[in-house]
């Protein structure tokens, strides 16, 4: 493991889990395997220098706006490894340890819980065999829990992760994916306490009935995967210029840089930093 930061982290702030400023986050360095991720129809494989350029870039913004940075190496083959937002979810108590549909990443969350004891970041528990649920299928906000239903997790995966949910104050509702969405945070995002951002022929709106909604254009719908810096402000990927215009249009700060590499393979922004701190 290599950090970009080396003091221990303080441990999460009550409300770390709401739509507060992102103090600190841990990502995972791409590793070459990320060439052999299956690309979204229509795409062309990543390209490992670029997304290795546009990783470093995330990082430097990230800094810019006050983010404390831990980057994590790779530490194996999978081509997905990078979102590290699958592999736990952030409670105000710790990081509460996701298990994966994918067999091949189950280690990562041995992995990362490793190196985040090192990082002074506490755990909140997990998901229990055979339950299977993936962190990119899940939103939080204050007081509510989305989890989304789609090709990933099981029964018994999304049932624990609502019961740990439910024992820390959040309401839990379900939120039912269309075919071929590859997780709930590629068509859903948070953009403010009471708002979200949607695309809702990619998802439910039902889910999302007690909040405000952002609907995305068809075309542009993993816009919705943009990754909250704090209340009203979302670092995007630069490409869905038509989307940005509407999250700017409707009070929110946008800022973009340029993810394609990972957004190929339905890798969204909010999938490539794991919070660890917010206030």
């Amino acid at each position: 493991m290599t950090s970009m930061t080396t003091q221990r982290l303080d441990h999460p702030a009550k409300g770390v889990t709401s739509t507060g400023r992102l103090r600190a986050a841990v990502l995972r360095k791409p590793g070459a395997a990320l060439v052999d991720a299956a690309p979204l129809l229509g795409e062309p494989s990543p390209i490992y220098s670029r997304a290795l350029e546009a990783h470093a870039t995330l990082v430097k913004t990230l800094q810019y706006f006050g983010v404390q940075v831990t980057v994590l190496e790779a530490s194996g083959d999978d081509a997905r490894e990078v979102a590290i937002g699958d592999v736990a979810v952030t409670f105000d108590d710790g990081l509460f340890m996701m298990r994966q549909t994918s067999m091949a990443r189950r280690a990562e969350a041995e992995s990362l819980e490793s190196e985040i004891a090192h990082l002074g970041i506490p755990r909140a528990g997990g998901i229990e065999a055979p339950g299977l649920l993936d962190g990119g299928d899940v939103l939080l906000l204050p007081g509510l829990a989305v989890i989304g239903v789609g090709s990933r997790g099981n029964d018994l995966g999304r049932a624990g992760f609502a019961q740990a949910a439910r024992a820390r104050g959040y309401d839990v509702v379900e939120a039912r994916l269309a075919p071929g969405v590859p997780s709930l945070r590629c068509v859903a995002g948070v953009v403010a306490r009471d708002t979200v951002v949607i695309a809702a022929h990619k998802v439910d709106p039902a889910a999302f009935a007690r909040l405000r909604r952002i609907e995305l254009d068809r075309g542009e719908e993993f816009a919705a995967g943009a990754l909250l810096l704090g209340e009203r402000h979302v670092l995007a990927d630069i490409r869905y210029r038509t989307s940005l215009a509407k999250l700017r249009k409707a009070g929110i700060a946008v800022d973009s840089i340029d993810l394609y590499e990972f957004d190929k393979a339905g890798l969204v922004p909010a999938l490539l930093a794991l919070a660890s701190r917010r206030s």
